[in-house]
Order: C-alpha cells, then structure tokens, then sequence
C-alpha cells in the first residue's frame, strides 16, 4: 500500500530473527493472479492483496502478515488463506487487525519471541516514521504544483525513503526527517495561480498508487494542488475521534461503516474551504462507497462544487482515467475564467 512497505519492514527486521521478504510491486502481473483466482464480485483491494500474496509466496515466504479493515475487507483474511491453501502453498495467514482492532498481539510476540521493551522502541519509531512520511507527503501534495522544475520534490521524497529504511534510532530518525523536510522547501518554486483539487475515497485505492492509476501524480503535472485526508496517521490515530465529531456535528446519526461517513464530511469540508473540484474514488463493488455516493452528490450540489466519481477495478482503462482527468479539469479552468 504506497510506501507504507518501508515502516513495516523497518519494524519487522528489528523484531524479528527471520527473513523478511519484500513484496514485489504491484504491476499487470499481480493484477493477474488476483483476478484469476478471486471471486468474480468481490472487491478491488482484495484482489490486489490476493495477488501480492501469492507473488511473495512464489517468493519463498511461508509466513503472512495482514492488517484486515473496518470493512468486509476484514473477513477476507479466512478466505484469501481458503484460496491460497486449495492452490497447494503450505503458509501461516496472520492478521492482526479485525473489526479496526487490533488482535492477536499477546500471541504475536510469544510467537516471535517479541521482548516487550524492544517492540515497543521499535514500534514507537516505526509509528513516528509514519507519521513523517504522511507530513512530507501532504507538504508535497500541497507544493509541488509550485515546482520550478518538475519532479524536484519527489526526488527527495525518494532519497527520504531510502534514508529512513537505514535508520539507525529514534535522534537519527528526527535528524533525517528535518534534513529532508529543510531540502524540501529549499526547492525553487514559480508563484503561479493553480486549481484546488480534493482527493476522497475508499482508503486502499486512494493510498496505493497502482490502484488508482497514480492520479495524484497526474494532477501534479497539471499543475493542481491536492489534499488527501486519507492516510495511516489518520487511520490510525486520528479516524475514531474524527468519526465521533462528525456524527454530532453533521446530519447523519449512524456510522455507515469503513469511510463512508468521513467521506461525506470531507466533501462538506472541501465546499467549505473553497476548492475547485473534488474527485471521489473507489474500488468496483465497495458497498460503503457505495451507499454514501448518492450523499457525497447532493453535498456538492448543494455548495455548488464539481465533482467526478471513479470506479477502479482491474479492468480500468489507464487511458480512459487520464481523458476523464483532462475533461474535468478543462470544466474546472473553464468555469474558473467565467
């Protein structure tokens, strides 16, 4: 999911006296397998993850990690291990999350001969880690647009990452994040007037970028700024309360289950705020999604704001995403000038 890969390795190397095998990314490849060994109706993400899995069992892997989600997505864990064991792999499927609560840990660190204070260094770096790579990418999504030079920034991005996969503690790890955060804003930038475009959606096609036909990069180099709420920071740290907030503060009384009312509350917030357009995007068949559609439609409506609702699945033509993309903010600009 994106570059969450390199939090969760760095995590696992420390704690763990195993090898840890990287998946590879995701390409037409992985597509593939997943959709050739998936139920035909089920969604997106699942067949991605599917797909990923078996790739990194080809690998050597004989051992699985997941997280689940607050979706349906959190069962599927007992039906990828069903389809992976009827295609002859002998491995262990662990997942530690159920529900958006976390499971099995006790056990884990039994399983790992986990020391309690070492996992707990460890993951408070691993967390901290995260929560920089989400900053630097929100800095990036909101900036990039300015960049004399295309590109600039994501080049640090990747220099970054690579750095903090070598992290040697928790005062290197700061060191690093504040270096690359000052190289950042060094880059040379043009004052232009550029289109405000919000980002909402189902959390796995929005954070990886394969899923979603890397959009955000393409709204980059039409010269957007971008702002995307969705990220493991917020998932983790900050979704439960935000959900509590809107349900007092918004017209809708019951939770509608994995982001569908922070969805919805995020298109009142970008009317709010004043952006151009909004783009919704999910994955075929995610019921929540679904069902908050016809909501996040009469929100915009109301505020008078553009919106453009996406439908991923394997089968989506990347051409297709990329002309709907241009029309839409050709309509922006157009409107913009009148």
């Amino acid at each position: 999911m994106g570059d969450y890969i390199i939090p969760s390795k760095y995590l696992l190397k420390h704690l763990i006296n195993y090898e840890i095998i990287e998946p590879p990314k995701i390409t037409s490849k992985t597509k593939e397998i997943g959709e050739k060994y998936s139920p035909e109706f089920v969604c997106t993400p699942f067949k991605y993850t599917l797909g990923t899995m078996i790739e990194a069992l080809e690998l050597g892997a004989n051992t699985l990690i997941q997280f689940g989600g607050g979706c349906r997505y959190g069962y599927y864990h007992e039906l990828q291990r069903q389809i992976i064991n009827d295609l002859g792999y002998q491995c262990e499927v662990i997942n530690l999350i159920s529900g958006g609560k976390l499971i099995n840990l006790k056990s884990l660190l039994k399983k790992f001969h986990i020391k309690k204070l070492k996992g707990l260094y460890y993951t408070f770096i691993t967390i901290k880690m995260i929560k920089y790579m989400d900053k630097i990418d929100d800095y990036i999504r909101l900036n990039a647009c300015y960049e004399k030079e295309v590109g600039s920034m994501k080049k640090i991005k990747e220099q970054m990452l690579k750095a903090f996969s070598e992290t040697k503690g928790y005062f290197d790890l700061i060191k690093k994040y504040y270096y690359f955060k000052r190289k950042l804003k060094k880059v040379p930038k043009v004052n232009k007037e550029v289109m405000k475009i919000g980002l909402i959606g189902e959390l796995y096609t929005l954070m990886e970028p394969m899923a979603n036909y890397h959009i955000e990069d393409e709204l980059i180099k039409m010269g957007c700024r971008v702002k995307r709420f969705t990220n493991v920071t917020y998932l983790l740290f900050q979704k439960k309360k935000a959900v509590k907030k809107y349900l007092k503060n918004f017209f809708i009384k019951y939770r509608m289950g994995s982001d569908a009312l922070d969805n919805i509350h995020h298109t009142k917030y970008l009317c709010e705020h004043d952006y151009d357009g909004i783009i919704h995007i999910k994955s075929s068949f995610c019921t929540p999604e679904v069902t908050a559609i016809p909501i996040i439609d009469k929100v915009a409506k109301e505020y008078n704001v553009p919106i453009i609702f996406f439908s991923m699945n394997l089968n989506t033509s990347e051409t297709g995403i990329k002309t709907r993309l241009e029309a839409f903010y050709d309509m922006l600009e157009m409107r913009k000038k009148r």
